[in-house]
């Protein structure tokens, strides 16, 4: 059964893959599993259908049959679970692997995304020249542990892995404040994801809905 995601209908980022639907179709594309998108609106992502599959009125969504998911870290686990290629067999190698997963979405992200808030949401507050540089510098102090243990090493813990998939996928959004150009290996690390076959047919499928017509 071909599964069907949501995704934006008009994504803020302009189709920059920034968007969570971009890790999705990467996951996807990582074991070849094809799929189809069902692109919604924002007000689309309010009304009581999609809320019945997303209760928190955000996407991407994740449809199979009866089975429905929601949060990117689920859906892509739910993927390596079912097919080869974004985990590791071997039974350690691929709890650290997990390990690696929850790390990306709970250790790394939230500093990254508070980062984005300050930037963009809070950047006409009174306070935002004054927090600003404590959010750079929680930022800066996840990447540091990063990219100690990131070392010269291709991957975080051997293979590529959904682990890192996750991870590429968080650091992106780094990229335009200029914090990921400060840790060179880190920096590498994004862009031999981003040079997967996989992810550029995934980035190249969501830029098709944003480019302008």
């Amino acid at each position: 059964m071909i599964p069907t995601i949501t995704a934006f209908e008009r994504s803020p980022d302009g189709g920059k893959g920034l968007a969570r639907d971009t890790r999705v179709r990467w996951a996807l594309e990582e074991v070849g599993q094809p799929y189809e998108v069902r692109l919604v609106s924002f007000a689309g992502m309010k009304a009581p259908g999609h809320l019945a599959i997303q209760p928190f009125g955000q996407i991407p969504t994740y449809e199979e049959g009866s089975l429905c998911l929601f949060e990117t870290g689920s859906i892509i686990f739910h993927l390596a679970e079912q097919h080869a290629g974004l985990l590791p067999r071997e039974r350690h190698a691929r709890a650290r692997a997990i390990t690696w997963m929850f790390a990306a979405l709970n250790t790394v992200e939230p500093p990254v995304l508070d980062l984005t808030t300050a930037r963009i949401f809070e950047a006409d507050r009174s306070w935002a020249e004054e927090r600003l540089p404590l959010v750079k510098d929680r930022v800066r102090a996840v990447l540091d542990k990063l990219s100690a243990y990131l070392g010269a090493a291709e991957w975080l813990d051997g293979a590529f892995s959904a682990g890192d998939l996750l991870m590429v996928s968080v650091l992106l959004r780094l990229r335009m404040s200029g914090i990921l150009d400060e840790y060179q290996n880190l920096a590498a690390y994004v862009a031999r994801g981003e040079a997967r076959p996989a992810y550029a047919r995934a980035f190249a499928a969501q830029f098709a809905i944003n480019a302008p017509s």
